[in-house]
């Protein structure tokens, strides 16, 4: 791969230099510089280097230009390059035009002139814009492969898992790709999924685990005693793991799917702080992950099956069968989806029906007819990510009303957005086809009357239960498995007479004794992803002011 190119237009010859300047100092090792002074300039630029195949990492636009305003050129260039990522350059008077840019332009980012010192207002902002851009660039293909079929579950865990993990990888479709084919006959098993590593490593059908281990992520602890052992890696989990790592804590957390957690399979987070042009739930979680990692945290890929008490000891035992001994513990496992007794739902499960959707999947289905099931907040982000690809994007919800469970920006986009219907007042009936998914049966739950539409795919964004089951015995829960902590423990029948402590439980304690709970699996909690963050970052102040007392 040639070197990626910053795009830089001004239409002021001093401002342009300046810029020019600037990146070339601190970029020109690894990009190429193309500084142009007009927007119609800009266009025809980028056209040339579309020709030749070269791609663009950055835009960094003035706003204010003669023939074309910074705002026109970003939304023109975005045809060629919609990934690359835009930065516009305004005065303090275009702010409003900022704003408009993000939601009109995909802007990343906005910055005011002058940018002096450029180490503190320009470098930061690009070298970050620069890392989201690589993270979500797939490199000229030397890299894993999975042969499979659109059709089956399997192949589509495994494509989940690399996807949620953010490993490029290239998907070829026995039924669609000749080179498939080929590779297929290469091998000495016919069996799929097949995952083609790039040192020529083939595995067949593989478990998440084996696929962990071959692709390089960490299945085994480095120690086998911690300060801290966190179990889930939602945003919650991430948070503990930052604070726990950077105040000294020897930190392990333990995930088994892929660090983010359900706010990880978002494809934009609007409303999270900080983050003007909002951020995909998968881009989060990686910086969280660097963050953790950074600062002494280790990451481990796999499940907790069982946390056990040995002498005011946590012993966690893994699904690769380790035990890992820990001075405390804190659940973060969030939730899981609870599988939902509709007809169809079974039998069609990763070939058509899926429980929640990752954002490699939107392509998959460019030009269908996509169904999402549910009203909330992700069934809402998931719905404007289909509809960039799929002919038409149906939402069934059973209430009356978006406004029930959903933010007011993710309905007012809905709205905007013409390729997606929304039925209220729906359910669904069943789901109909052959070999995969073709028909969806609909009830109306006022009238009754009941409608079949044709459906390439659907994605629920219902049923969701807490994580919770392999601490039964463990810690007190209330009937739906979500875990009381600290005040809450009075709500459980046993709760008063499990607690031995001489001392009241912490807020975000069990009712075990330096086992403590954050995030969505626990009683009673707000579930928002900053609410998760906070409780996780509190919980180690908790944990710190827990183990000074053993």
């Amino acid at each position: 791969m040639s070197k990626p190119v910053i795009v830089a237009v001004d239409d002021d010859p001093q401002v342009l230099g300046a810029v020019r300047r600037d990146l070339r100092s601190k970029y020109a090792a690894d990009y190429r510089i193309v500084a142009v002074g007009s927007g119609s300039e800009a266009v025809a630029a980028t056209s040339e280097l579309k020709g030749r195949g070269d791609t663009v990492a950055l835009f960094l636009v003035d706003q204010r230009m003669p023939g074309m305003e910074g705002t026109d050129l970003l939304i023109e260039t975005r045809r060629l390059y919609p990934n690359a990522r835009r930065v516009l350059l305004t005065a303090y008077a275009d702010t409003e035009a900022a704003i408009s840019a993000i939601n009109d332009a995909d802007l990343d980012h906005y910055l005011m002139k002058p940018w002096d010192p450029p180490e503190e207002r320009l470098f930061p902002v690009l070298d970050d814009l620069l890392n989201d851009w690589w993270a979500n660039t797939p490199p000229p293909y030397d890299g894993i492969r999975v042969i499979g079929t659109r059709w089956s579950p399997t192949t589509y865990e495994i494509k989940d898992f690399l996807a949620r993990n953010q490993l490029p990888y290239r998907f070829l479709d026995i039924e669609r790709d000749t080179e498939a084919e080929a590779l297929l006959s290469a091998g000495e098993h016919e069996a799929i999924p097949i995952v083609l590593l790039p040192d020529g490593t083939r595995l067949v059908a593989p478990d998440r685990h084996a696929l962990a281990q071959q692709i390089g992520l960490q299945t085994e602890a480095d120690s086998p005693f911690y300060d801290l052992v966190i179990a889930g890696g939602g945003p919650a989990g991430l948070a503990a793991a930052v604070y726990g790592a950077s105040e000294g804590l020897s930190t392990v957390l333990i995930e088994q799917a892929a660090p983010g957690g359900q706010a990880g399979t978002s494809s934009r987070i609007e409303n999270y702080l900080g983050f003007p042009s909002g951020i995909s739930g998968g881009d989060l979680a990686r910086r969280a992950v660097t963050q953790a990692s950074r600062l002494g945290a280790e990451i481990l890929s796999a499940a907790v099956t069982d946390v056990r008490i040995e002498e005011g000891t946590k012993v966690v035992t893994t699904s690769t069968g380790a035990e890992l001994r820990a001075r405390a513990v804190l659940i973060a496992t969030g939730m899981t989806v609870r599988r939902l007794a509709v007809p169809g739902y079974e039998r069609f499960e990763g070939a058509g029906v899926y429980y929640g959707a990752a954002p490699s999947e939107a392509a998959t289905y460019a030009g269908g007819e996509v169904f999402v099931i549910g009203g909330a907040n992700s069934a809402g982000q998931a719905a404007m990510m289909f509809s960039k690809h799929a002919a038409r994007v149906t939402m069934v919800v059973r209430s009356d009303s978006l406004e029930a469970k959903m933010s007011q920006y993710l309905v007012d986009q809905i709205g905007a957005q013409s390729n997606i219907e929304v039925l209220l007042g729906m359910k669904v009936l069943e789901v109909q086809g052959e070999d995969k998914v073709e028909r969806i049966r609909l009830e109306n739950l006022m009238s009754d009357d009941v409608t079949e539409r044709d459906a390439s795919a659907v994605f629920i964004f219902v049923g969701a239960v807490p994580h919770s089951d392999f601490l039964e015995s463990v810690v007190e829960r209330d009937d739906h498995g979500f875990i009381y902590t600290g005040p809450d423990l009075a709500l459980a029948a046993s709760g008063r007479q499990r607690w031995t402590e001489a001392r009241d439980p912490y807020p975000l304690e069990t009712s075990e004794a330096g086992v403590f709970a954050a995030g969505d699996v626990r009683y009673g909690v707000v579930r928002r992803v900053a609410a998760a963050v906070g409780q996780g970052s509190v919980a180690v102040s908790m944990i710190h002011q827990y183990l000074e007392t053993v």
